[in-house]
C-alpha cells in the first residue's frame, strides 16, 4: 500500500475515534471523551493534510468521508445500539460501492 494511503487510513482511523468520542462526550459534558474528540480530530486533519500532498482533494475527501461514514455507522450499531434499517444498509452499501469504483476505475485516484 502506498504511503499516502497509509496517511489517509490514519486520518480515517483518527476521525472515527474522534466521532465515537463525540457521541460518548454527551454533548461535551464529559471531560475525558471531549479531550479525545479534540486530539483525535487534530490527528485526523494532520494526516489528511499530509495525504493531500499526493491525493487530489476531492478523491481524498470522498474516501475519508465515505469510509468514516461506514465505520461510524457500524460503531453506532455495535457500541451504542443504534439500529440500521434496510435503507440505511443500502445507502452504506452504495458508499462502499462508490469507494470501490473510485479505486478500481478512476484515473484521478493515485495507485
Amino acid at each position: 500500500m502506498p504511503l499516502h494511503y497509509i496517511y489517509l487510513v490514519l486520518a480515517v482511523t483518527a476521525e472515527t475515534i474522534g466521532t465515537t468520542a463525540l457521541q460518548a462526550s454527551n454533548q461535551f459534558t464529559r471531560f475525558g471523551p471531549t479531550v479525545v474528540v479534540v486530539l483525535a480530530y487534530g490527528v485526523a486533519f494532520y494526516f489528511l493534510g499530509i495525504a493531500l500532498k499526493y491525493i487530489p482533494v476531492g478523491i481524498a475527501y470522498a474516501l475519508w468521508s465515505g469510509l468514516g461514514i461506514v465505520l461510524i455507522a457500524l460503531i453506532g450499531f455495535a457500541v451504542f445500539g443504534q439500529r440500521l434499517d434496510g435503507a440505511a444498509l443500502l445507502g452504506l452499501g452504495l458508499i462502499i460501492a462508490g469507494i470501490v469504483v473510485i479505486q478500481l476505475f478512476s484515473n484521478t485516484a493515485t495507485h
